[in-house]
């Protein structure tokens, strides 16, 4: 454990020497600075810019403020007011924090919508989107303000494309797609190393269309051919699949991985993993292809923009809230649109259109598509059935339920009845209904009791009637009985 403690110290002091001894780069837009620091003037408004600068660089933020809000009520013809008015923002903005980020934010924004011409604008939207930037997470947490951060580069370059700011912003955001797009290969390769197949073409398809200025896209494209490889290789091992569906099926995925290898060699052929397609390609005893000279030199150009990942890197990462992007490109133009997103299931239609197609090798693709049933059909299990049609409102004096009865056409009464129709009458000829007939008379009530006899008494008599009290005298009774000696005690 000693010997690997002063491994590590000796490391770390190495390449702390190391980056001391690198010469910095001079920063070519420095946006911390006081731009009217060289203007000598004895104004009262400039003064009051000067100490409000000197209070910010001394983190009195509120001083600063307190100093430039004066400035912009006292003197609101100043020519230093647009610069004021900034400034204030970057009061906010270099004092940190979640809530201080937040009002910089809504400080820039005004600039923007009250100065939106002055060249100042771009300036305050550029420092929207480091808002953003630097509260971005590693790629494996929350990447809203990622998105956010990309979402306001875009619109800094796209609202003002001659800014002298725009080649720091196209810096910023390839950084920030670098962070993207490492998050989605990494659920990418998840997915496929869960044989999830489909999950892991449809988040590398959209690394390899919406970022090609990704490090890895060598890799990206790489894992998109073997995830096709895999269900080749799936398809050729299933006994439910017929010999001839096999083969086709096969071929289709086998020219599908082999598209993913040509890509490596001809798009990024001076990548690391570039040898690796080739073997890929020699293994399905497929073509190499030959990359263009202009593929070759910017593809060398993206490689020697990449920026090696040194220890002190990794060691910091580790620590730091915000992720690394020293492997992003620093040439080439990033995305400023993005394209139409791959998802799992539009990979599962192209797999059941890819079925059809070797299925039925000697249709188009609309013929497969299954066709409408009749209207006395039964329903096909390749389509779903239809919503019935909407009941109308029944007409006057109809049944009320929207309905309408038909009954088969019967035979008229009388002699003119039809031998031929469908359905003869049963009963009597005649539909007339017969008279009412008059209630039946009641029967005379009769007398039950005879003369000289005593009525019987009724229930409600016999009920209001007392019952005679039980002798109780023989029935033995602890009610009756005094308890005497030991027996009062016992309570039973």
């Amino acid at each position: 454990m000693r010997v690997c403690a002063v491994a590590l110290a000796v490391l770390f002091v190495a390449g702390v020497a190391a980056e001391a001894k690198k010469p910095k780069k001079k920063k070519a837009y420095d946006l911390n600075a006081n731009p009217l620091a060289g203007v000598q003037s004895k104004q009262p408004d400039k003064e009051l810019y000067d100490k409000a600068m000197t209070a910010m660089k001394k983190g009195r933020y509120d001083v600063a403020r307190l100093d430039l809000q004066t400035l912009l009520n006292t003197y609101p013809e100043s020519e230093y007011r647009m610069r004021a008015k900034l400034s204030v923002g970057d009061t906010w903005f270099r004092e940190g924090g979640s809530a201080a980020l937040t009002q910089a934010e809504a400080e820039y924004k005004d600039f923007i919508t009250f100065f939106p011409d002055a060249p100042e604008a771009a300036e305050a939207q550029m420092k929207v989107a480091d808002i953003y930037y630097q509260q971005m997470a590693k790629p494996d947490r929350d990447y809203t303000d990622t998105q956010q951060a990309e979402q306001e580069y875009r619109n800094m370059i796209n609202m003002f494309p001659d800014s002298t700011l725009v080649p720091r912003a196209k810096q910023r955001l390839r950084d920030v797609q670098e962070v993207l797009a490492e998050r989605e290969a990494e659920i990418g390769f998840f997915y496929e190393s869960r044989d999830n197949i489909n999950a892991a073409i449809a988040r590398l398809e959209t690394v390899s269309d919406t970022y090609p200025l990704y490090s890895k896209s060598d890799q990206v494209l790489i894992g998109i051919g073997d995830a096709y490889t895999l269900e080749a290789h799936n398809i050729q091992v299933s006994p439910r699949v017929a010999g001839a569906l096999r083969e086709r099926l096969v071929a289709i995925y086998q020219d599908k991985a082999a598209q993913a290898y040509d890509k490596v060699i001809t798009r990024y052929p001076m990548y690391p993993h570039v040898e690796d397609a080739r073997d890929r390609l020699v293994a399905m005893n497929r073509p190499i292809p030959e990359p263009t000279e202009a593929a070759v030199a910017e593809s060398d150009a993206e490689v020697r923009s990449h920026e090696a990942l040194r220890f002190t890197d990794t060691l910091i990462g580790v620590i730091r809230h915000g992720p690394t992007v020293v492997e992003a490109v620093h040439v080439g133009e990033p995305t400023l649109t993005d394209p139409h997103r791959v998802f799992a299931p539009d990979i599962t239609n192209e797999n059941v259109a890819l079925f059809n197609s070797a299925t039925n090798p000697g249709k188009s693709p609309a013929a497969i598509t299954a066709t409408p049933t009749g209207a006395n059909e039964p329903p096909r299990s390749d389509q779903p059935s239809q919503a019935p049609l909407q009941m109308e409102a029944p007409p006057a004096g109809g049944t009320g339920v929207g309905a309408e009865i038909l009954s088969a056409p019967t035979a008229p009464a009388g002699p003119a009845a039809d031998p031929n129709a469908l359905v003869k009458p049963v009963g009597p000829v005649s539909t007339a209904l017969p008279a009412a007939e008059a209630p039946a008379v009641a029967p005379a009530q009769v007398n039950d009791v005879k003369p000289g006899e005593a009525p019987q008494p009724s229930a409600a008599d016999a009920k209001s009637k007392k019952k005679p009290k039980a002798d109780l005298s023989d029935e033995s009774s602890s009610k009756k009985k005094k308890k005497k000696g030991l027996g009062k005690l016992n309570p039973f």
